[in-house]
C-alpha cells in the first residue's frame, strides 16, 4: 500500500477517536479525531461526486481553519493535489496561479466574494465551493457545509500517495511570475519526521497555529499533529489580544513565530496580564533573532528555537536549539535530522567548515521538492545530483553551524513574509510614466525589512502618490515599496547588469519605522 499522508488522519482516528485535535480560537468550535476523520471524508466525497480524478487540482482562498485542514486531508486521500493559495495577493497575481496550476475546483471563503467574482473568465475551474457563515448572504456558488452535510462520511479509496504529488505550492518568483514548488506524498512524510525528531513535539502538546497555512510553515506543522497525535490550536487571524487570550485559555505549550511578532508580543500590555506560564517553547524563522530578544523570552521561561527552511525543503532545513542561541548569534544552526547540507563556490567545490569563504547553500533529503510545475528550466536550475540549490549565500563556521549572510536572489523578507524585487520591478515598470525601476530592501524597526523603490521616470510630472495607487491595485499589501526614491540613472556594469549592491551603498540610510 501506498504511504498516503490523508490515512494518516484515518489511522489517528482509530488510535486517537476522542482527543481533541484541532480547536478554532475565534469561532470555539472543538474537534476531536474521530470528528475530523469523517469531516474529511465528507468533502472528499463531495469532491469525487464532482469528478475530481487523482492528479487533479483544487485551488483554495481559505483563512486558517477547520475547512483548510479536513480539506488538505481530504484532497490526499483521493489523489488529488491541493494548491493553496496566498489570500492577501490581488486579482492578476491570484488569477496566474490558479491558471497555471491549472484547478480544477476552488474553495474560498465567503470574504474573498469580489476577489473570486474578478477572475478571469478563462480559467479552467469547473466547480466553486465556497465557505460562509450562516448569516452570509446567499451566493450561486455551491455551499460548503450544504455540500458535506449531504455526503458520505464513508471512507474514500486511497490508491495513490508515495511520491504521487500531494500540494503545489507557490513562491514569489525572481523573475516576475511565482513558481509552483511541487511536493509529494512522501516529502511531507519526511518533512514530518525531521521536525518531530529534531525539536520536541510531545503527544500532550497544544501547539497555537497563528500563521497562515498557505505557507508551508504553518502547514508542515497542522500535518505533524495528526501524525503525532497532539492538539492544534488555530487562529483565523493574528489580533495580539486574541493571541494572549488563547494562550491563557488553552494552556499552549508550544507556538510559531517571526521575529516580528516576537517584539510585538513583548510591546503588547497584555504580555504583563496573562498567564503565559504554559509555553515551553517558539519556533520562529525568516531572520535571526537578537540576543536581547532571545535573553527576554529566556527570563519568561521559554525557550526560542530559530530555523531555517524554504517551500522548496518542504520547510525543514537548519535549526539552532536554545542552548546554542547566545554562543552562535546570527547563525540559523545545523542541518536538522534526515537533511544534509554543503557550502560550496562558484566552481561548485565544497568549502569546509571554519573557512572564512561564503558560498551558496545546498541541502539534501528525501523531504525536498519534486521540482516546480511546469517549469523545466528552473527545475533543473534548482536541482542538481540530488542536491537542492537554495540560492542563498552563506559561511559555515567550524562548528558546522550556518551564517546566512546575503541572498543571491535578492529576495527581501518583510515581517516573515518573502518579496522578490523582480516581481514589483515588472509592475513598476508596466507605468507608462516608469522608464526603469529597481527594488532594494530598507532596514525597518517593525518588519525587519521593507521595499524601496528607486524609479527613473518616463515623465518628470509622475509622483510617489500616483506610483503608491497604482501599486495597492496591481500587489498584494504586504509586498508595497514602503518609500519611493527617484533617480536620473541605475547604475549598470558594462554588460548592462543592474548594480544592485550599488543601490544598496547609495540608499544605506533608507529606514522604514511603519
Amino acid at each position: 500500500m501506498k504511504q498516503n499522508i490523508g490515512l494518516l488522519l484515518k489511522k489517528r482516528a482509530q488510535i486517537s477517536a476522542h482527543s481533541e485535535a484541532f480547536v478554532e480560537v475565534e469561532k470555539q468550535r472543538r474537534f476531536t479525531f474521530f470528528e475530523l476523520n469523517e469531516r474529511s471524508n465528507r468533502i472528499a466525497n463531495v469532491l469525487l461526486s464532482k469528478g475530481v480524478k487523482p492528479g487533479e487540482r483544487i485551488a483554495t482562498l481559505l483563512k486558517n481553519g477547520i475547512e483548510f485542514i479536513e480539506l488538505y486531508f481530504a484532497v490526499a486521500k483521493i489523489g488529488a493535489v491541493l494548491v493553496p493559495v496566498n489570500w492577501r495577493l490581488v486579482g492578476p497575481e491570484v488569477n496566474y496561479i490558479i491558471a497555471d496550476a491549472g484547478a480544477k475546483v476552488l474553495v474560498f471563503d465567503a470574504e474573498f466574494d469580489e476577489l473570486v467574482e474578478g477572475l478571469g473568465a478563462a480559467l479552467k475551474l469547473t466547480s466553486y465551493l465556497r465557505v460562509a457563515d450562516t448569516n452570509n448572504s446567499p451566493s450561486e456558488k455551491d455551499d460548503y457545509d450544504a455540500a458535506c452535510d449531504a455526503a458520505s462520511s464513508n471512507e474514500p479509496v486511497s490508491c495513490t500517495g508515495d511520491d504521487d504529488l500531494l500540494f503545489i505550492m507557490y513562491t514569489s518568483g525572481t523573475t516576475g511570475h511565482p513558481k509552483g514548488v511541487m511536493q509529494s506524498h512522501n516529502c511531507m512524510l519526511w518533512a514530518q519526521l525531521t521536525s518531530l525528531t529534531t525539536a520536541d513535539m510531545r503527544g500532550d502538546d497544544r501547539f497555537l497555529l497563528p500563521m497562515p497555512m498557505f505557507h508551508v510553515g504553518c502547514l508542515v506543522p497542522v500535518s505533524q499533529l495528526v501524525h503525532r497525535g497532539a492538539t492544534g490550536v488555530v487562529m483565523r487571524d493574528i489580533d495580539m489580544p486574541v493571541l494572549f487570550k488563547a494562550i491563557e485559555k488553552e494552556r499552549i505549550t508550544i507556538t510559531m513565530s517571526v521575529p516580528a511578532l516576537l517584539q510585538f508580543m513583548l510591546a503588547c500590555p497584555e504580555m504583563k496580564t496573562t498567564d503565559i506560564s504554559s509555553i515551553r517553547w517558539i519556533a520562529t524563522g525568516a531572520a535571526p533573532v537578537p540576543v536581547s530578544l532571545l535573553e527576554q523570552y529566556e527570563g519568561l521561561g521559554i525557550t526560542i528555537y530559530q530555523a531555517y527552511g524554504l517551500t522548496e525543503s518542504c520547510g525543514p532545513g537548519t535549526l539552532l536549539l536554545h542552548q546554542d542561541a547566545a554562543e552562535k548569534m546570527g547563525s540559523c544552526g545545523k542541518p536538522q535530522m534526515h537533511t544534509e547540507l554543503k557550502v560550496v563556490n562558484d566552481k561548485g567545490d565544497e568549502i569546509l567548515p571554519g573557512s572564512d569563504e561564503a558560498g551558496e547553500l545546498l541541502l539534501a533529503g528525501k523531504h525536498m521538492m519534486l521540482g516546480y510545475w511546469n517549469n523545466p528550466e528552473a527545475t533543473a536550475a534548482t536541482l542538481k545530483d540530488g542536491w537542492l540549490y537554495t540560492g542563498d549565500i552563506c559561511t559555515i563556521d567550524k562548528d558546522g553551524f550556518i551564517f546566512i549572510c546575503d541572498r543571491k536572489k535578492d529576495m527581501i523578507i518583510s515581517g516573515g513574509e518573502n518579496i522578490y524585487p523582480a516581481e514589483l520591478e515588472n509592475v513598476l515598470v508596466a507605468h507608462p510614466a516608469v522608464q526603469e525601476a529597481a527594488v532594494i530592501g530598507m532596514k525597518s524597526e517593525k518588519w525587519g525589512e521593507s521595499p524601496l523603490a528607486i524609479i527613473v521616470r518616463a515623465e518628470q510630472s509622475v509622483s510617489e502618490e500616483v506610483l503608491m495607487r497604482y501599486c495597492k491595485e496591481n500587489l498584494a499589501a504586504y509586498k508595497l515599496p514602503k518609500a519611493y526614491r527617484f533617480a536620473q540613472s541605475l547604475p549598470r556594469n558594462a554588460s548592462g547588469k543592474l548594480l544592485k549592491n550599488t543601490l544598496r551603498k547609495q540608499y544605506a540610510m533608507d529606514r522604514n519605522e511603519s
